[in-house]
């Protein structure tokens, strides 16, 4: 009877051990809410990114770690109601990509901590008090693509020396894109360049952009990156090729799907960054705690294969100081 007893307690004690440790282990499971501008294929690079950096943090989705994917597949003003969408299910944590994107997550709420994996320019949007000290509940990586612009003007020139206008496409509805094309009109005037505002408000304006830009005769195209042109990569790399137009991009995105040539930061770097803003999030820190941080990594692409396709020499000196030369 003494020996029953015994095995019954011990059985006992084993089933009170498990049931706190189950317990313990469903509360560590964190849930993620992703609100992109894109498409899942035109985000799959990035979020590969993303994803393989929370693994090294101990993250694995579906096992310590849900995420919510919500695609606006090119179209803003489905935003605000992902946002709603993700602030119902309770997150933990929201990461955004875009000024649209953490605009409407910001609107949706104030208490759920939101990363913003990139953003060109989250003071002059108003979306933090600065990037030292954010306050609320964002926080992120800035892509500070405004302050770049003209540089890729620049490095456009410099490939094509002759060029006098360029065509700038960007959608005019996107304030931090506005802030852009005045910067770019700054340093064109000591380039000699005139610039030609291609705007672009939906993807049924994408082709007349382009005619329009061969109308106009320019030289050369600059592309800024996005909601609306981030889901049509290859098209618009098909589409400058086809007229025949140089062009250079703010992602090296574009490089793989024909473009000629992209400046700016490297967007895996800040995706695998924004992970890390993730797991701070989830151990404690608050995000107004959490400074804003600046690209550390920048690609400089050159394709040649496609430069070879519209006609066009890269001077040896330009293609020296890039970072990576497709063949």
């Amino acid at each position: 009877m003494s020996k029953q007893f015994t095995l019954l307690a011990f059985g006992a004690l084993l089933l009170a051990l498990c049931v706190p440790v189950e317990a313990q282990q469903a509360t560590k499971i964190s849930r993620l809410g992703l609100l992109l501008t894109g498409t899942p294929s035109s985000s799959s690079g990035s979020l590969e990114a993303f994803r393989n950096s929370l693994r090294k943090l101990g993250y694995v989705e579906g096992k310590n770690i849900l995420i919510e994917y919500r695609y606006a597949e090119g179209k803003p003003d489905r935003l605000p109601s992902l946002a709603t969408e993700l602030v119902r299910l309770n997150i933990d944590v929201i990461v955004t990509t875009g000024t649209p994107a953490s605009q409407a997550a910001k609107n949706a709420t104030t208490t759920i901590p939101i990363v913003m994996a990139l953003i060109s320019d989250p003071v002059g949007a108003a979306l933090v008090g600065s990037l030292a000290r954010p306050g609320g509940n964002l926080t992120g990586l800035s892509s500070v693509s405004q302050d770049l612009s003209g540089k890729r003007l620049e490095l456009l020139k410099e490939a094509i020396p002759k060029v006098s206008r360029v065509g700038v496409l960007y959608d005019p509805n996107d304030p931090a894109k506005v802030a852009e094309f005045k910067e770019i009109e700054v340093v064109a005037r000591p380039l000699g360049v005139q610039l030609q505002s291609l705007e672009v408000r939906s993807l049924d304006e994408l082709e007349s952009g382009f005619k329009a830009a061969t109308k106009g005769k320019a030289g050369a195209l600059l592309v800024l990156p996005t909601t609306i042109l981030g889901t049509r990569t290859r098209q618009i790399a098909e589409l400058a090729a086809k007229n025949r137009l140089p062009t250079m991009f703010a992602t090296s995105q574009y490089m793989d799907a024909g473009g000629l040539m992209s400046y700016g930061p490297d967007y895996a770097d800040l995706w695998r960054r924004a992970a890390t803003y993730v797991d701070k999030i989830l151990k404690g820190t608050k995000p107004a705690d959490l400074p804003v941080e600046q690209p550390t990594k920048f690609e400089f692409v050159i394709n040649l294969k496609t430069a070879k396709q519209i006609g066009l020499t890269i001077p040896p000196d330009v293609l020296a100081r890039a970072t990576r030369i497709i063949r």
